[in-house]
């Protein structure tokens, strides 16, 4: 955590007493910009899709400077702040989009009726196919952990805080999601002899 100084040189924030600091206009756009990309990483994973990544993205920093004025500097950062807006957004959109009717077109329908061709058994050029669609399997929640600890790399605290759960959560979670995956995955890891 970069500490900020008051015009005297005086430090803003201290670690010691837990204090949450204010930020300025310009602290705060600074502080936040520095996420964008990884917000744009996480929201392209939630939603699968370039186009509602960006509009996720765009809300979520809409909201965050909306609000810029009620965030106070904590011990992690406006990281896991930033990522509880998107998550949010990403869930409120989710279940606005479910209660409405889908329309599908004549190509979609005849795809649909098309089984996709089994991947190669025997190879490791299909893995990763199957650990995306094992992944892709997992209920959002252990999804949403397991993206933020394994490939953003936040900590379970940081996961905690954005995802407004308790830290004993986020690792059941993470648990949970490791077993499903190495429950899917495990008749290709003896077939290949990986275990």
């Amino acid at each position: 955590l970069g500490v900020a100084r008051d015009g005297q040189g005086q430090k803003a924030y201290s670690q010691d007493r837990k204090q949450p600091m204010k930020l300025d206009r310009k602290q705060f756009e600074a502080l936040a910009l520095v996420h964008l990309d990884m917000l744009y990483r996480v929201a392209r994973r939630m939603t699968r899709d370039a186009h509602n990544a960006e509009d996720l993205v765009q809300e979520t920093y809409l909201r965050a400077f909306r609000s810029a004025g009620e965030f106070d500097l904590q011990t992690f950062g406006i990281r896991p702040w930033l990522i509880r807006i998107l998550h949010n957004l990403h869930v409120s959109r989710s279940q606005r989009e479910k209660r409405q009717p889908a329309i599908l077109e004549d190509e979609q329908l005849g795809a649909a009726a098309i089984a996709p061709e089994p991947l190669p058994a025997s190879n490791w050029e299909g893995m990763d196919d199957r650990l995306k669609r094992a992944f892709e399997s997992l209920p959002t929640a252990y999804q949403t952990v397991k993206q933020l600890w394994a490939i953003e790399e936040l900590s379970y605290k940081e996961i905690a805080d954005a995802l407004e759960v308790p830290p004993g959560t986020v690792r059941s979670r993470l648990h949970r999601a490791r077993a499903r995956l190495s429950e899917q995955l495990r008749d290709f890891a003896t077939r290949e002899r990986v275990i």
